[in-house]
């Protein structure tokens, strides 16, 4: 990866709806070579995709909640149960296994409180292998979405 390759990237993150002939001027390349370093691009798993970026609150879903998750067993399958039972959680907008404790941190949005206390007593907590959740809520996001740094 060389420095117009980082700088497609950048554009891409900046604006990924750019026409392939915007996106060529913009890193000073013509068409057809900036056409190709995109592929390749894609190819390589560098571009893992393309989508749009939603506003929750303007959706519907205002409230978000940060859960801390410890586990009761690690054994290979508790582990394995309990990350796909997250995937499957449409409210879980990220999930990270961490080191140390605790071992997982949960970022979870839903409409109000209301509708994360049901989803906490009826999925969260029943999820296996979990001996204790800790939820904080969020009080503003500051920094969302940011671009990776290239």
């Amino acid at each position: 990866m060389d420095d117009v390759d980082r700088k497609i990237l950048a554009e891409l993150q900046r604006d990924g709806r750019q026409t392939l002939t915007e996106l060529a001027e913009r890193v000073r390349l013509s068409v057809s070579p900036c056409h190709r370093r995109l592929r390749a691009l894609e190819r390589s798993g560098a571009i893992t995709g393309y989508h749009a970026a939603l506003n929750a609150p303007a959706l519907g879903l205002g409230f978000e909640a940060l859960l801390f998750v410890t586990m009761r067993y690690e054994d290979r399958e508790t582990v394995a149960a309990f990350e796909a039972a997250v995937a499957e959680i449409p409210h879980v907008l990220q999930a990270q296994r961490l080191f140390g404790d605790p071992d997982y941190l949960l970022r979870v949005v839903t409409r109000d409180l209301e509708a994360y206390r049901r989803l906490y007593d009826e999925r969260l907590a029943s999820l296996p292998g979990v001996q204790r959740l800790s939820s904080t809520l969020v009080m503003a996001n500051l920094v969302e979405a940011r671009p990776l740094p290239l």
